[in-house]
C-alpha cells in the first residue's frame, strides 16, 4: 500500500515541518482549527480507536489552558467575574482555549511524526549531514519504547515477588525509586554492552558507505513541491499581516480577505493531505479485495 508512511523520509519531513511551523506561529482561529482538525483526523486515522488515553489528556489540556490563563492573565475588556480582586476576562478565557488547541495540535503532529518517522528514516535524514548526529538520534529513540517496556517488566516482577504491593502513597513511592534505581542500572549497562558490541564491528574506524533502502520517487516530489507550494502561500499571508488577529483587548474579527481565503484553503488541503492518502490507500484496498 503506498500510504503516508510509505512515501520518502524527506519528502515526510518536508510535511511535518511546514504544517507544524504554520500552526506555531500562526494565532489566527482559523488556521488553528484546522491544524487540529487536521491532526487529530490523521492520528485517527492511524491509530483507530487505540491510545484514547492520548485524546482524554490532550483535550484535558484544553481545559486546562482555558481554566488556568484567565486566572494569570487578566486582560481584555470584557469581564466575566471578579476573583481575589482580579478581573476574568472572556478575552482571557477565549485565547486560553486556542492556546490549548493550538498545543494539542502540535502535539499531535508530533505524536504522528513519532509514529512514521522512525530511527532509520531520521538516520537517513541526517546520516550524510552528521553522521554521528543522526545516530545519537536514532539509538535515542530505540532506548525510549525498550525503557518503557523495561519499566513493565521491572514493575511486574516487583509484584509478583510482593514488593511495595500497597496501595499507601509511601509503599508506592518506595516502589518507584526502587524501580527508577534497576532502571537506571539496566540504562548503564545495556550502553556499555552497545559501545562494546559497535568497538567489537569496527565503527568509527576507516571510511563508512552510507545505505538506504529509500528512493525519492515522482510521488515524493509531489508531495514535497505541495508541501512548500502551500506554506508558502500561508507565511506570505502571515508575514503581510493578512490572516492576523487579535485577542486583547477586544477580539478582532476573523480576516475574511481573498487572500485570507486562499491562505485558509491552501492551509485546510495541507493539514488534510495525509487522511485524504490514508483513506484513499483503504478504499483501493478493499476494493481489490471485492475483487478476489
Amino acid at each position: 500500500m503506498n500510504s503516508f508512511e510509505n512515501y520518502n523520509p524527506i519528502s515526510v519531513f518536508i510535511y511535518f515541518m511546514t504544517v507544524t511551523v504554520t500552526a506555531m506561529i500562526c494565532y489566527n482561529p482559523v488556521l488553528i482549527l484546522l491544524s487540529f482538525f487536521g491532526s487529530i483526523s490523521f492520528y485517527i486515522t492511524l491509530n483507530k480507536a487505540q491510545k484514547g488515553k492520548t485524546h482524554v489528556f490532550l483535550f484535558a489540556l484544553i481545559l486546562v489552558s482555558a481554566a488556568i490563563n484567565p486566572i494569570f492573565n487578566h486582560n481584555g475588556a470584557t469581564v466575566l467575574f471578579i476573583m481575589n480582586n482580579n478581573p476574568v476576562t472572556l478575552e482571557a478565557f477565549i485565547y486560553g482555549v486556542f492556546l490549548g488547541i493550538m498545543i494539542a495540535s502540535v502535539m499531535y503532529w508530533f505524536a504522528v511524526f513519532s509514529q512514521i518517522m522512525t530511527s532509520d528514516k531520521l538516520l537517513y535524514l541526517f546520516g550524510r549531514i552528521s553522521p554521528k548526529t543522526a545516530l545519537l538520534l536514532s539509538m535515542t529513540l530505540r532506548y525510549i519504547p525498550l525503557f518503557s517496556l523495561q519499566i513493565k517488566k521491572v514493575s511486574a516482577s516487583q509484584k509478583t515477588l510482593g514488593i511495595y504491593t500497597d496501595e499507601s502513597i509511601p509503599d508506592k513511592l518506595r516502589g518507584g525509586i526502587r524501580v527508577f534505581s534497576v532502571m537506571v542500572t539496566w540504562a548503564l549497562e545495556n550502553g556499555i554492552i552497545t559501545a562494546d558490541s559497535m568497538t567489537a564491528r569496527g565503527y568509527g574506524i576507516g571510511k563508512r558507505t552510507h545505505f538506504s533502502p529509500y528512493r525519492f520517487k515522482v510521488r515524493d516530489f509531489v508531495l514535497s513541491a505541495i508541501s512548500l507550494t502551500l506554506f508558502t502561500v500561508s507565511c506570505v499571508a502571515v508575514a503581510s499581516g493578512t490572516t492576523a488577529f487579535s485577542f486583547y483587548p477586544y477580539m478582532s474579527q476573523i480576516p475574511l480577505s481573498a487572500f485570507a481565503f486562499l491562505s485558509y484553503f491552501c492551509y485546510g488541503i495541507a493539514v488534510f493531505i495525509p487522511t485524504f492518502i490514508e483513506i484513499k490507500e483503504v478504499i483501493r484496498w478493499k476494493y481489490s479485495e471485492s475483487k478476489i
